[in-house]
């Protein structure tokens, strides 16, 4: 896959810091966590991708058919993608570590390229991720560095699943961080806290 097969932001960092993938949310677009990246780990790569996929004019990384009910199909395809694009870019400057965050359909294009090839990312954030099924044993989990950010009133991502995902996440093998406030699907103060403390080393 292209290194080129997604709209993106980028910049190449200082040599030897991470190289960071950012995933925006519904709606948003590569511009959305740039700052934010910038101001957490002012070293590190970018590489911020455009989702491919327009819900009415939103965009987002792949398919749904509903509020939560997701095109397995288009997921799968995205899936691909996404894997084979990282991949690429981590061709480029394979000495460095290499991270991910995401919030919300961002959190999820980045968990399920997780879930597929967990040897792509060496730590990872899940900002208000929503995983509606029980994924298969990943091994390749185990010792990875995952934070999971959750509302317990979150509407679009329910907290019985936020809870099961940290738990399948830690049975795993995972080294999973946890910021769960009591508000909905907003980002908090303590989230940018939790993931500034990921991303450094």
């Amino acid at each position: 896959m292209s290194e080129n097969a997604y709209t993106y932001a980028g910049r190449d960092g200082a040599p030897g810091d991470p190289l960071i993938f950012a995933f925006h949310g519904t709606g948003g677009d590569e511009t959305q966590f740039a700052g934010l990246v910038a101001e957490i780990a002012p070293g590190a790569g970018l590489v911020a991708p455009r989702g491919d996929v327009s819900e009415a004019g939103a965009n987002r990384f792949f398919r749904r058919t509903g509020e939560g009910v997701y095109d397995m199909e288009d997921l799968a395809r995205a899936t691909e993608k996404m894997a084979g694009f990282v991949a690429a870019h981590r061709a480029r400057a394979p000495e460095r570590p290499v991270f991910g965050l995401g919030y919300s359909n961002g959190a999820n294009i980045l968990a399920t390229v997780l879930l597929a090839k967990p040897e792509l990312f060496d730590r990872a954030a899940l900002l208000h991720p929503l995983i509606p099924w029980t994924p298969e044993p990943a091994p390749g989990l185990k010792g990875r560095r995952v934070l999971i950010t959750a509302g317990r009133a979150d509407p679009i991502c329910p907290w019985p699943q936020s809870e099961a995902l940290i738990a399948y996440f830690r049975a795993q093998g995972a080294v999973v961080d946890t910021h769960v406030h009591a508000g909905g699907h907003e980002l908090r103060p303590g989230e940018f806290s939790a993931l500034a403390a990921l991303l450094d080393l």
